[in-house]
């Protein structure tokens, strides 16, 4: 956690007091409590601010820039262009805390500071940049995310490994592994250090070492894709996978067994939980380690690609007193990250959350969070059976695995809890007839399910180098048998184009929906003119990958009266899937076309997790 909100600069104690009496949400006698917290502790009263949550660093910040009446800014340092980047030299940003991150009209450049106020520095970065400059105030971790940008390219962290491992090489001459290969400062140690620091500076989710008959390959699985970045000697595998061992608790002298840890490092900043995963195979013992960025805040529904029918339905779906809200795809769809954000918007101190989850993947403070333990008895059913027992308002299940753990996760949806869970289906609608097979009474299911969410993650299209083009015919009369650009479908789209149109629902939900969404809407009815696609040579700010991050395409099943019929029915889920885009269901596809057309992916990438064939 960050303590400092403002290295530059440092907001008075009774500034902050003013900040926190302005909010209206604190009592003379909490304000009252810090400051005695803050004498005690001999620490600035912002810094306590934080430490305590009583406000958070971004609302600390936002009330700060209210104040002195300069405009507040988050994001994401990753998608800052690098041509942005380093309009403002690496000595100079450090030095200033001071970030270029977009350029607008008339070339002003905007450039978020901690110090707003640093009249000096501004000067001379204008002068530095020969151009007007537009002043904005960022976060502490904002600023500090960025400047980590500057660190030099990741891609030379593989030649680093190399020439780390060629010293490894002369000291050993077979695969027998001694205390001093794993010790702290040994060449193998530094291997593992570098493996990962290049995983975390890439964006990487997981870190695949996979050994092979005469070599060892490191894979990292970046936006979804695994890429060979390495191959190492076969010699060094009993070290590395020692020292991986070593660092996350594991018996290192088990081959035969499969073996879970988890360990933390701190990479510029920032708190990264590796989950370990090693699995013997046929030529040694294979590593799995997944990134978890332990520092990152929970992203808005917005952020992570909702919008329209989907944003309202999730957003009055979540604000019920009971019922059930079901996340459904298949591994790696981001079930997880959509239920961690709406898990951290309902968070607060009046709310008790308690979560059964296998594993435990982001930890919500303030939320009771169980790990599954089946050797000791911990199971899904059992551990929900424990929760309902500990006073929960809300109840997160990791996964309805079997019937009893779905008897149980509807009894306590219809008890008076908000339950959320995650289950494997293909889509939204599929989901209910599964719950049907573990014999869950079909007047139980209509009476307690609020949504259910269907989702996908699809590879962002790099804004710096995307390409668009004009589809010919025979792509166009493909394209409108894959997505069914007919009937309901083109309803629904030129319902989304008319509400944009008149301002209405539809437009405040477009998520920031400006002349040009509007336009491609209207383009898919009348004929897709449009389209966009990577660069074939990509650019350095996607890594030469034409895609740079991702995003969800989802479809949200409201459970309205005529689903509620159609359960009782035992309807097939292809009907209740007509039924659900008659209410106003965007399926996958459609929400993934609408994106295609906005330039925020490609029609490839939507049919690559949807796995739909012309």
């Amino acid at each position: 956690m960050v303590f400092a909100i403002l290295y530059g600069m440092r907001v008075s104690d009774s500034l902050v007091e003013k900040l926190l009496a302005s909010t209206g949400k604190f009592s003379d006698e909490q304000l009252e409590t810090l400051r005695k917290q803050e004498k005690s502790e001999k620490r600035p009263l912002q810094d306590v601010v934080v430490s305590t949550n009583t406000l958070s660093e971004r609302e600390l910040t936002q009330l700060y820039a209210a104040e002195i009446d300069v405009p507040f800014v988050e994001f994401a340092a990753k998608d800052v262009p690098k041509s942005v980047l380093e309009l403002i030299p690496e000595r100079i940003a450090r030095q200033h805390r001071a970030i270029a991150f977009q350029i607008g009209e008339d070339d002003v450049v905007f450039v978020a500071m901690e110090d707003p106020d640093d009249v000096p520095a501004i000067s001379f970065i204008q002068k530095q940049l020969g151009k007007p400059v537009r002043i904005h105030i960022a976060t502490t971790s904002t600023i500090q995310t960025a400047l980590d940008q500057f660190n030099g390219d990741a891609s030379t962290v593989g030649t680093e490994i190399e020439r780390v491992i060629a010293i490894q090489e002369k000291n050993d001459a077979d695969e027998v592994v001694d205390q001093a290969d794993v010790a702290e400062d040994s060449p193998i140690a530094q291997t593992v250090n570098l493996i990962i620091d290049y995983g975390v500076k890439n964006g990487a989710s997981d870190i695949h070492i996979e050994p092979r008959e005469n070599f060892v390959v490191v894979r990292y699985r970046v936006d979804g894709i695994l890429r060979e970045v390495n191959k190492l000697p076969r010699k060094v595998l009993g070290a590395l996978v020692s020292r991986i061992k070593i660092l996350a608790n594991l018996k290192i002298d088990e081959h035969r067994a499969p073996q879970d840890g988890r360990f933390k490092i701190v990479v510029s900043n920032h708190v990264y939980a590796l989950r370990v995963s090693t699995l013997p195979i046929v030529d040694g013992e294979k590593v799995v380690m997944r990134i978890l960025d332990e520092s990152s805040k929970p992203a808005t529904l917005e952020e992570l690609g909702y919008w329209g029918y989907a944003l309202e339905a999730v957003q009055q779906a979540i604000v019920q007193p009971h019922g059930m809200v079901l996340v459904t795809g298949p591994t790696g769809s981001g079930k997880s990250t959509s239920l961690f954000s709406v898990l951290s918007m309902l968070n607060s101190p009046g709310v008790n959350i308690s979560t059964v989850e296998d594993p435990v993947e982001y930890r919500i403070v303030g939320a009771n969070q169980t790990q599954v333990n089946p050797l000791a008895g911990m199971t899904f059913s059992s551990g929900l059976r424990a929760l309902l027992r500990q006073d929960p308002n809300i109840i997160m299940v990791g996964e309805v695995r079997d019937g009893e753990t779905a008897d149980l996760a509807v009894q306590a949806a219809l008890t008076g809890h908000l339950v959320f869970s995650t289950l494997h289906t293909n889509n939204a609608a599929t989901c209910l007839p599964r719950l049907l097979d573990m014999n869950i009474e079909p007047f139980l299911i209509a009476s307690t399910v609020r949504i259910v969410i269907g989702q996908r993650l699809v590879r962002r299209l790099c804004p710096d180098c995307r390409e668009s083009y004009k589809p010919d015919e025979a792509h166009l009369t493909k394209l409108i048998k894959i997505f069914q650009l007919k009937g309901e479908t083109m309803k629904q789209l030129h319902a989304l184009e008319q509400s944009a149109l008149e301002g209405g629902i539809g437009a405040t939900n477009l998520s920031k929906t400006n002349k040009q969404d509007v336009t491609q809407l209207s383009t898919t009815a009348d004929g897709i003119k449009q389209l966009w696609r990577p660069h074939e040579d990509g650019c350095n700010s996607c890594n030469h990958t034409g895609y740079h991050g991702r995003m969800g395409i989802y479809e949200v099943l409201r459970n309205t009266d005529a689903i509620q019929q159609l359960i009782v029915g035992n309807s097939t889920s292809e009907k209740l899937q007509v039924q659900a885009m008659q209410d106003g269901m965007l399926t996958m596809q459609v929400d993934g076309l609408v994106k295609a057309l906005r330039g925020q992916t490609s029609i490839e990438e939507i049919l690559r997790v949807t796995a739909e064939k012309a």
